[in-house]
């Protein structure tokens, strides 16, 4: 992975999580209920700091392992991103179920990004 798409999806992210989280306190704040938006926090804190972890590591000299990218990438959008969908498709009163098994599968891939950099820092 070049340091210039790990860097661009880093910061892609980042700001994303800045607009969302915006969203989420001022226009969201009206019409969801607090468990909502918790879990819409939730998502766009795990999504900064996701991103944050990209942006450390695509500044680092050491290259990050592809499977590495890719699984913070999408567990990020796995994580995050159902996230967003259910909270918000349950605040229009037709809730997405379909998302809630995704949810949990982009947290084991957020772990396994970190596990993968564990293994990296002892190979």
């Amino acid at each position: 992975m070049t340091q210039q798409i790990i860097l661009a999806t880093a910061a892609l992210f980042g700001m994303l999580a800045v607009i969302f989280g915006a969203f989420g306190a001022h226009a969201l704040k009206k019409i969801l209920s607090a468990d909502q938006l918790n879990s819409f926090e939730v998502g766009v804190k795990y999504q900064m700091y996701h991103a944050i972890i990209l942006l450390i590591l695509g500044f680092n000299s050491t290259q990050i392992s592809t499977a590495t990218y890719w699984c913070f990438t999408m567990g990020i959008i796995l994580f995050s991103f159902s996230i967003y969908g259910l909270v918000l498709s349950d605040a229009k009163g037709k809730k997405l179920k379909f998302l809630g098994p995704i949810t949990p599968i982009g947290g084991l891939l957020l772990v396994i990004g970190w596990l993968l950099l564990i293994i990296n820092a002892f190979s």
